[in-house]
Protein backbone atom coordinates (compact mmCIF):
# COMPACT_ATOMS: atom_id res chain seq x y z
CA UNK A 1 0.00 0.00 0.00
CA UNK A 2 2.91 2.40 0.97
CA UNK A 3 4.65 1.74 -2.37
CA UNK A 4 1.30 2.31 -4.53
CA UNK A 5 0.58 5.33 -2.54
CA UNK A 6 4.28 6.71 -3.65
CA UNK A 7 4.41 5.55 -6.82
CA UNK A 8 0.87 7.39 -7.20
CA UNK A 9 2.97 10.38 -5.93
CA UNK A 10 5.66 9.95 -7.87
CA UNK A 11 3.00 9.38 -11.15
CA UNK A 12 1.25 12.69 -10.26
CA UNK A 13 4.14 14.98 -9.75
CA UNK A 14 5.99 14.01 -12.81
CA UNK A 15 2.83 14.79 -14.70
CA UNK A 16 2.52 17.92 -13.58
CA UNK A 17 6.85 18.52 -14.30
CA UNK A 18 5.76 17.02 -17.97
CA UNK A 19 3.25 20.00 -18.23
CA UNK A 20 5.09 22.63 -16.93
CA UNK A 21 7.89 21.86 -19.32
CA UNK A 22 5.27 21.42 -22.15
CA UNK A 23 3.60 24.87 -21.89
CA UNK A 24 7.34 26.53 -21.08
CA UNK A 25 8.19 24.95 -24.52
CA UNK A 26 4.94 26.32 -26.01
CA UNK A 27 5.65 29.85 -25.25
CA UNK A 28 9.33 29.87 -26.12
CA UNK A 29 8.71 28.24 -29.83
CA UNK A 30 5.79 31.40 -29.97
CA UNK A 31 7.82 34.18 -29.00
CA UNK A 32 11.00 32.74 -31.00
CA UNK A 33 10.22 34.95 -33.93
CA UNK A 34 9.01 38.51 -34.38
CA UNK A 35 5.75 39.39 -36.37
CA UNK A 36 5.66 40.95 -39.29
CA UNK A 37 3.02 43.60 -40.61
CA UNK A 38 0.39 41.11 -40.58
CA UNK A 39 1.16 39.91 -37.37
CA UNK A 40 0.85 43.42 -35.82
CA UNK A 41 -2.55 43.73 -37.53
CA UNK A 42 -3.39 40.64 -35.73
CA UNK A 43 -2.04 41.56 -32.81
CA UNK A 44 -4.18 45.12 -32.65
CA UNK A 45 -7.66 42.96 -32.58
CA UNK A 46 -6.27 40.82 -29.70
CA UNK A 47 -5.79 44.03 -27.97
CA UNK A 48 -9.12 44.94 -28.83
CA UNK A 49 -11.12 41.15 -28.04
CA UNK A 50 -9.11 40.38 -24.87
CA UNK A 51 -8.32 44.28 -23.67
CA UNK A 52 -11.23 46.49 -25.01
CA UNK A 53 -13.90 44.25 -24.33
CA UNK A 54 -12.49 43.79 -20.68
CA UNK A 55 -13.26 47.26 -20.08
CA UNK A 56 -16.72 47.80 -18.85
CA UNK A 57 -16.13 44.61 -15.88
CA UNK A 58 -13.10 46.55 -14.87
CA UNK A 59 -14.90 49.88 -14.78
CA UNK A 60 -18.17 49.22 -13.14
CA UNK A 61 -15.90 46.59 -10.30
CA UNK A 62 -13.21 49.51 -9.90
CA UNK A 63 -15.89 51.78 -8.80
CA UNK A 64 -17.92 49.96 -6.93
CA UNK A 65 -14.69 48.80 -4.88
CA UNK A 66 -13.57 51.90 -4.46
CA UNK A 67 -17.07 53.53 -3.21
CA UNK A 68 -16.51 50.30 -0.74
CA UNK A 69 -13.65 51.30 0.27
CA UNK A 70 -14.20 55.06 0.77
CA UNK A 71 -17.05 53.68 3.05
CA UNK A 72 -15.53 51.20 5.26
CA UNK A 73 -12.12 52.95 5.93
CA UNK A 74 -14.32 56.37 7.00
CA UNK A 75 -16.01 54.04 9.07
CA UNK A 76 -13.20 52.97 10.76
CA UNK A 77 -10.98 56.13 10.76
CA UNK A 78 -13.54 57.98 12.26
CA UNK A 79 -13.80 56.44 15.90
CA UNK A 80 -9.86 57.92 15.50
CA UNK A 81 -10.63 61.23 14.35
CA UNK A 82 -8.22 60.19 11.29
CA UNK A 83 -11.28 60.51 8.67
CA UNK A 84 -9.27 62.88 7.00
CA UNK A 85 -6.78 60.25 5.79
CA UNK A 86 -9.17 57.60 4.20
CA UNK A 87 -7.78 58.88 0.78
CA UNK A 88 -3.90 57.53 1.03
CA UNK A 89 -5.82 54.62 2.59
CA UNK A 90 -7.88 53.62 -0.57
CA UNK A 91 -5.06 54.97 -2.62
CA UNK A 92 -2.66 52.19 -1.40
CA UNK A 93 -5.13 49.67 -0.90
CA UNK A 94 -5.62 49.90 -4.31
CA UNK A 95 -2.41 50.76 -6.16
CA UNK A 96 -0.59 47.46 -3.82
CA UNK A 97 -3.25 44.97 -3.92
CA UNK A 98 -6.72 45.13 -5.08
CA UNK A 99 -6.36 46.68 -8.31
CA UNK A 100 -3.88 44.35 -9.42
CA UNK A 101 -5.40 41.44 -7.67
CA UNK A 102 -9.47 41.81 -9.02
CA UNK A 103 -8.10 42.90 -12.41
CA UNK A 104 -6.51 40.28 -13.02
CA UNK A 105 -9.15 37.79 -11.41
CA UNK A 106 -11.81 39.42 -13.69
CA UNK A 107 -8.97 39.26 -16.51
CA UNK A 108 -8.82 35.08 -16.22
CA UNK A 109 -12.68 34.60 -15.97
CA UNK A 110 -13.36 36.69 -18.80
CA UNK A 111 -10.51 37.24 -21.09
CA UNK A 112 -9.13 34.00 -20.40
CA UNK A 113 -11.80 31.78 -20.51
CA UNK A 114 -12.42 33.28 -24.12
CA UNK A 115 -9.15 32.35 -24.90
CA UNK A 116 -9.36 28.63 -23.97
CA UNK A 117 -12.42 28.33 -25.59
CA UNK A 118 -11.51 29.88 -28.83
CA UNK A 119 -8.31 27.56 -29.43
CA UNK A 120 -10.13 24.70 -27.86
CA UNK A 121 -12.77 25.08 -30.74
CA UNK A 122 -10.05 25.93 -33.39
CA UNK A 123 -8.29 22.42 -32.35
CA UNK A 124 -11.54 20.52 -32.25
CA UNK A 125 -12.67 22.11 -36.01
CA UNK A 126 -9.13 21.10 -36.88
CA UNK A 127 -8.41 24.54 -37.82
CA UNK A 128 -4.77 24.31 -36.38
CA UNK A 129 -4.40 21.05 -38.48
CA UNK A 130 -5.65 22.54 -41.53
CA UNK A 131 -2.23 25.43 -41.01
CA UNK A 132 0.20 23.21 -40.25
CA UNK A 133 -0.71 21.56 -43.41
CA UNK A 134 -0.55 24.63 -45.29
CA UNK A 135 3.01 24.88 -43.81
CA UNK A 136 1.90 27.58 -41.07
CA UNK A 137 3.01 27.49 -37.55
CA UNK A 138 -0.18 27.89 -35.41
CA UNK A 139 2.25 28.97 -32.64
CA UNK A 140 3.60 31.82 -34.52
CA UNK A 141 0.08 32.97 -35.91
CA UNK A 142 -2.88 31.68 -33.07
CA UNK A 143 -0.61 31.94 -29.75
CA UNK A 144 2.01 34.28 -29.95
CA UNK A 145 -0.47 37.38 -31.03
CA UNK A 146 -2.79 36.51 -28.14
CA UNK A 147 -0.26 36.22 -25.59
CA UNK A 148 1.38 39.25 -26.48
CA UNK A 149 -1.70 41.20 -26.35
CA UNK A 150 -2.95 39.91 -22.96
CA UNK A 151 0.57 40.54 -21.48
CA UNK A 152 -0.18 44.65 -23.00
CA UNK A 153 -3.43 44.73 -21.92
CA UNK A 154 -3.77 43.53 -18.46
CA UNK A 155 -1.57 46.08 -16.96
CA UNK A 156 -3.53 48.85 -18.69
CA UNK A 157 -6.44 47.64 -17.17
CA UNK A 158 -5.26 47.70 -13.79
CA UNK A 159 -4.09 51.53 -13.80
CA UNK A 160 -7.79 52.51 -15.31
CA UNK A 161 -9.23 50.33 -12.10
CA UNK A 162 -6.57 52.56 -9.78
CA UNK A 163 -7.90 55.38 -11.19
CA UNK A 164 -11.95 54.54 -11.71
CA UNK A 165 -11.08 53.28 -7.89
CA UNK A 166 -9.78 56.12 -6.66
CA UNK A 167 -12.64 58.18 -7.24
CA UNK A 168 -15.20 56.34 -6.22
CA UNK A 169 -13.70 56.42 -3.18
CA UNK A 170 -13.89 60.30 -3.39
CA UNK A 171 -17.30 60.01 -4.55
CA UNK A 172 -18.80 58.54 -1.34
CA UNK A 173 -15.59 60.03 0.97
CA UNK A 174 -16.03 63.64 0.00
CA UNK A 175 -19.30 63.88 -1.84
CA UNK A 176 -21.37 61.94 0.79
CA UNK A 177 -19.61 61.42 3.69
CA UNK A 178 -18.22 65.03 4.19
CA UNK A 179 -14.77 64.35 3.90
CA UNK A 180 -12.63 67.61 2.80
CA UNK A 181 -11.57 67.73 -0.81
CA UNK A 182 -8.10 68.96 -0.05
CA UNK A 183 -7.49 66.75 2.11
CA UNK A 184 -8.62 63.09 0.68
CA UNK A 185 -6.08 64.47 -2.51
CA UNK A 186 -3.53 65.58 -0.29
CA UNK A 187 -2.91 62.63 2.35
CA UNK A 188 -3.23 60.64 -0.67
CA UNK A 189 -0.20 62.69 -2.80
CA UNK A 190 1.68 62.16 0.20
CA UNK A 191 1.32 59.09 0.99
CA UNK A 192 1.55 57.22 -2.58
CA UNK A 193 4.94 56.81 -3.87
CA UNK A 194 5.45 56.29 -7.69
CA UNK A 195 8.73 53.73 -7.27
CA UNK A 196 7.35 52.03 -4.54
CA UNK A 197 3.51 51.77 -4.86
CA UNK A 198 2.43 52.12 -8.12
CA UNK A 199 5.32 50.61 -9.90
CA UNK A 200 5.48 47.89 -7.78
CA UNK A 201 1.60 47.27 -8.70
CA UNK A 202 2.09 47.44 -12.09
CA UNK A 203 4.67 44.68 -11.70
CA UNK A 204 2.47 42.32 -10.45
CA UNK A 205 0.03 43.26 -12.99
CA UNK A 206 2.42 42.32 -15.76
CA UNK A 207 3.65 39.00 -13.66
CA UNK A 208 -0.15 38.38 -13.07
CA UNK A 209 -0.90 38.96 -16.95
CA UNK A 210 1.99 36.31 -18.47
CA UNK A 211 0.98 33.93 -15.93
CA UNK A 212 -3.56 34.18 -16.69
CA UNK A 213 -2.65 34.54 -20.19
CA UNK A 214 -0.09 31.66 -20.49
CA UNK A 215 -2.16 28.93 -18.79
CA UNK A 216 -5.21 30.39 -20.53
CA UNK A 217 -3.70 29.31 -23.83
CA UNK A 218 -1.93 26.46 -23.09
CA UNK A 219 -5.23 24.88 -21.76
CA UNK A 220 -6.54 25.95 -25.25
CA UNK A 221 -4.24 24.27 -27.25
CA UNK A 222 -3.48 20.88 -25.06
CA UNK A 223 -7.32 20.30 -24.54
CA UNK A 224 -9.18 17.19 -25.47
CA UNK A 225 -10.58 18.35 -28.98
CA UNK A 226 -14.41 17.67 -27.70
CA UNK A 227 -17.21 19.80 -26.01
CA UNK A 228 -16.36 18.52 -22.79
CA UNK A 229 -12.50 18.78 -23.43
CA UNK A 230 -13.09 22.76 -24.12
CA UNK A 231 -15.14 22.98 -20.86
CA UNK A 232 -13.16 20.99 -18.56
CA UNK A 233 -9.97 23.20 -20.41
CA UNK A 234 -12.03 26.55 -19.87
CA UNK A 235 -12.43 25.47 -16.12
CA UNK A 236 -9.05 24.74 -15.65
CA UNK A 237 -7.93 28.06 -16.41
CA UNK A 238 -9.94 29.97 -14.14
CA UNK A 239 -8.87 27.53 -11.54
CA UNK A 240 -5.64 27.65 -12.02
CA UNK A 241 -5.28 31.18 -12.84
CA UNK A 242 -7.24 32.33 -9.83
CA UNK A 243 -4.67 30.09 -7.52
CA UNK A 244 -2.05 31.30 -9.09
CA UNK A 245 -2.55 34.67 -9.12
CA UNK A 246 -3.64 34.41 -5.04
CA UNK A 247 -0.26 32.58 -4.39
CA UNK A 248 1.99 35.15 -6.08
CA UNK A 249 0.34 37.94 -4.64
CA UNK A 250 1.38 36.52 -1.60
CA UNK A 251 5.23 36.06 -2.61
CA UNK A 252 5.63 39.52 -4.50
CA UNK A 253 4.17 41.46 -1.73
CA UNK A 254 6.26 39.59 0.80
CA UNK A 255 9.29 40.40 -1.63
CA UNK A 256 8.20 43.77 -2.17
CA UNK A 257 6.51 45.36 0.66
CA UNK A 258 7.40 42.90 3.54
CA UNK A 259 10.84 44.04 4.27
CA UNK A 260 12.57 40.11 2.72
Amino acid sequence: MLLDSLRRLGEMVLGRLLAIGAALLMLLQSLQVLPGPKGWQRLTQQLYVVGVQSVLIILVSAAFIGMVLGLQGYTLLKDYASEQAVGQMVALTLVRELAPVVAALLFAGRAGSALTAELGLMKTTEQLASLEMFGVDPLHRIVAPRFIAGVIALPILVVIFDLVGVYGGHLVAVDWLGVHSGAYWGNMQAAVSFSDDVLNGLIKALVFAVLVTWTALYQGYMCVPTSQGISEATTRTVVYSSLMILGFDFILTALMFGGL
